[in-house]
């Protein structure tokens, strides 16, 4: 899969520039969870933690691109 983003033109600095884009739409979206009703808070808090969970793998795909430049 790695071979095949850096033959795509991936490069590391993308992805580890979405990789901070995310942590800051977790921020978002968990900021906006604390806004909506209690009915609907306990699906945006899974949505911002679910989120919440790209950053590493964003980041790591893009440190192993980085490794092939």
């Amino acid at each position: 899969m790695i071979a095949l983003l850096h033959r795509l033109g991936v490069r590391s600095a993308y992805l580890q520039l979405a990789s901070l884009g995310s942590v800051g739409l977790c921020i978002g979206l968990w900021i906006r969870a604390k806004t909506v009703d209690q009915d609907e808070r306990g699906n945006a808090e899974r949505r911002a933690l679910f989120v919440g969970l790209w950053p590493t793998t964003l980041w790591l795909i893009g440190d192993t691109l980085r490794e092939l430049e």
